[in-house]
């Protein structure tokens, strides 16, 4: 799992909590169970940082073509996500073509999704000092200052240094939950 954090690494980068008024331990043992099942799952998301055509999608196919896994790093943190837990019936790789979700992945209360085929809680810190925002009208910037506030997830390179030791005072991310994407990464989602 340490591996995941290393120079020029690229990681997809959330905060997580309560969603469509689960909770989070539910939702990972769903989204276990789907992937047991079906060999995927469909990890819902909102907002514009990480749209899946112009941000999650090219980000994860750069990784690929160059034989790298792309993987999604999670901090739990407490929230209070009580949307309604209207399930998505179909997806889109590009916002125009839809086709049904499959059978036996649910996806609740999400614009987007990413598609996942690995799941596992973990325990490491990630030095964000250590990491720039990958693409997008940000690109370069510190993570740690571009994920500050509102802002809850971000696509990530991590620098030559960030498997250095840190110093004492270095403030880190504990990351709880890790995920592999799988292509096509990211989708829309709609409910008919």
């Amino acid at each position: 799992m340490s591996a995941i954090i290393r120079p020029n690494a690229s990681l997809l980068f959330m905060k997580i909590g309560i969603h469509a008024r689960e909770p989070l331990d539910q939702i990972i043992q769903r989204k276990l169970k789907e992937i047991d099942d079906a060999g995927v799952s469909f990890w819902g998301y909102g907002g514009s940082t990480c749209h899946p055509t112009s941000m999650v999608q090219p980000f994860a196919q750069e990784q690929a073509q160059r034989n790298r896994p792309i993987y999604l790093v999670m901090q739990k943190m407490e929230s209070n996500h009580w949307a309604e837990p209207v399930p998505a019936d179909e997806f889109s790789v590009n916002g125009r073509d839809w086709e049904p979700i499959p059978e036996g992945v649910q996806v609740r209360g999400s614009r987007y999704a990413l598609l996942i085929d690995e799941l596992q809680e973990a325990d490491l810190q990630l030095p964000l000092a250590r990491a720039r925002v990958a693409l997008g009208p940000s690109e370069g910037r510190s993570a740690r200052d571009y994920i500050s506030g509102r802002v809850d997830k971000a696509c990530l390179t991590l620098t030559e240094n960030a498997d250095l030791p840190l110093a004492p005072d270095e403030p880190t991310t504990p990351i709880g939950l890790v995920a592999k994407l799988r292509a096509p990464y990211a989708v829309f989602l709609r409910n008919k």
